[in-house]
């Protein structure tokens, strides 16, 4: 059975390095793992989602809307899974993921409101691990890092630059509360990446993650 968990957050809260954090605890115990990071942007797959990133179609966010955007990410997932991991995940294998569909289920539903809220995240998660065929994670981690943190984060790593999602503090502030919604709605792991205003040591967040998911990927 295939041990599949998911780092989710949003821009600025530390996906790529705990994740590097997660592969180190696995190599320490010679663990084989498959290690994958969404967008895979080098993936021609991913030609329509860098044109929404990069703001071809609008540089608001709200410029295009969620299903559409959607099926620009959904793409780029299907095409790696069917080229690149499929056979560790049928066998069995660990997989571990910086972001997955529970990314769209942040920023894209964010973009709406009540019920049309809830029928996007239901076609969502309809289209992708049914029609698709993707397979659904065994666990998701939400990292939680409050918006204004990460749009400093962002402003240090990147200065002005950034796709149309990090650019926009207001779209951060709205996507991080819908997550913190979708989080319970879908019994994610949730993990305080800040006391306060301070951040969290990298090692710290760490600590947290392995106790949660452990026991899941045999590290206990």
């Amino acid at each position: 059975m295939s041990k599949f968990i998911v780092l989710e957050g949003t821009d600025g809260s530390g996906k790529a390095t705990q994740l590097e954090l997660l592969c180190r605890a696995l190599d320490a115990r010679g663990m084989e793992y498959t290690r994958l990071s969404f967008p895979q942007y080098d993936s021609p797959a991913a030609a329509p989602l860098k044109m929404y990133l990069n703001g071809d179609f609008g540089t608001d966010p709200q410029d295009v809307n969620p299903y559409a955007a959607s099926t620009f990410f959904s793409v780029d997932r299907y095409a790696s899974f069917k080229r690149d991991w499929a056979g560790a995940y049928e066998k069995g294998g660990i997989i571990l993921a910086d972001r997955y569909t529970t990314s769209n289920a942040i920023h894209q539903a964010g973009k709406l409101e009540g019920e049309a809220r809830e029928a996007y995240l239901k076609w969502l998660f309809d289209f992708e691990y049914g029609l698709l065929g993707l397979p659904a994670p065994d666990r998701v981690v939400f990292l939680d890092m409050p918006a204004r943190l990460s749009f400093q984060l962002i402003r240090k790593r990147q200065g002005e630059q950034g796709d149309i999602h990090e650019k926009n503090h207001a779209y951060l502030e709205k996507c991080r509360a819908n997550a913190l919604d979708v989080c319970r709605k879908y019994g994610w792991i949730h993990i305080n990446c800040a006391d306060g205003d301070a951040i969290k040591s990298p090692e710290r967040i760490h600590g947290e993650i392995l106790a949660a998911v452990g026991g899941v990927l045999g590290l206990e």
